[in-house]
């Protein structure tokens, strides 16, 4: 999660009664991107198909989840929050839903946005009876700890995370000390990418903390592990989430709801092409995945990110756009 950019506005002639409704009704938009990879592509991937398939006027705001939803629910602005974590903000959702100043029209990311456990895609295919978190404290010879082989080890993110919180309290919940593991602290991001990549370059043994959609995801193929209980809302908010809670029960980690926000008074005047375009575009973590991966390995800026999903994926986002509006998209690539 990191980043952002901008890209070019080409208004078209009048080709027919609806296309210039669509553009009148359309207008000036701003759309917020907000600081991390898959936001800051998915925010210009908008604003191209915007302007060039719908004659609209869109322009990019830097934001974050906390005060672009706060602002969207309380003063109507900015007018799309094109990838919205809402679960971190539930009562202020629910209150600018209730009182008609903003409206949800689909998920970008129907696969949710997705943390856990996880381990390599080649180790999960040599063993395939691993599909747990308690299938993998069986074997800690498998997922060996750098500073002694005896044990297994678990690999947590850096301190400051909440997943890092979470995955402290369920390394206590599933006893994985007294099954011969030990939780590694990799100190930063960068260090937990590194061990994921130092084990993909040595086919070695893996396990721990990662989330999607991400650019290593796309270059290193996780699978995630099952926890093999439900999730249980009230445990998780009472001690899963809880640094110094002295007793965490096992638990599934919840999958978080990302929708697209769109301010009330833009919906209205947007017309039907617009917000129908927002509410078919989604794409899978697997896809975001690999674009955000491509974006790393040249780092390219959101724009650039947006141009080649859109160059490398007709089949995908011709299914968002009315047939008018892909040729004209077509046609300023």
């Amino acid at each position: 999660m990191k980043k952002l950019l901008a890209s070019t506005c080409l208004t078209f002639g009048l080709i027919g009664g609806a296309s210039y409704a669509s553009a009148a009704e359309c207008g000036s938009v701003t759309i917020a991107s907000m600081n991390w990879q898959s936001a800051e592509v998915l925010s210009n991937l908008d604003k191209f198909i915007l302007n060039e398939g719908y004659g609209c006027s869109a322009d990019i705001t830097v934001g974050d989840t906390v005060p672009t939803i706060t602002s969207m629910a309380e003063k109507g602005q900015p007018d799309i929050a094109p990838e919205a974590w809402i679960d971190l903000l539930p009562d202020v959702v629910k209150k600018g839903t209730d009182e008609g100043r903003i409206v949800q029209v689909g998920s970008p990311l129907p696969d949710g946005g997705v943390q856990g456990w996880w381990i390599p895609k080649y180790l999960a295919e040599a063993h395939p009876d691993i599909k747990t978190i308690g299938d993998v404290l069986k074997h800690p010879e498998l997922f060996p700890d750098p500073e002694d082989a005896k044990k297994g080890a678990i690999y947590n993110g850096p301190q400051g995370w909440g997943g890092t919180v979470v995955t402290t309290q369920l390394y206590k919940a599933f006893g994985a000390d007294k099954a011969g593991f030990t939780l590694v602290d990799t100190g930063s991001a960068a260090g937990l990418d590194g061990s994921i990549a130092k084990a993909y370059e040595r086919k070695a043994g893996w396990a721990g903390y990662y989330w999607a959609p991400t650019a290593l995801l796309g270059k290193y193929e996780m699978v995630k592990l099952e926890a093999g209980v439900p999730n249980d809302a009230a445990e998780w908010k009472r001690c899963n989430t809880v640094a110094d809670c002295p007793d965490p029960k096992p638990n599934a980690w919840p999958v978080d709801h990302v929708v697209t926000l769109v301010a009330k008074p833009f919906s209205e005047k947007a017309g039907p092409e617009v917000m129908d375009y927002l509410s078919k575009r989604s794409w899978s973590n697997e896809t975001v995945n690999k674009l955000m991966a491509w974006m790393t390995d040249n780092q390219a800026t959101g724009e650039d990110g947006a141009k080649h999903f859109l160059e490398e994926n007709k089949d995908i986002w011709t299914k968002w756009v009315s047939p008018e509006a892909a040729k004209k998209i077509e046609a300023a690539l």
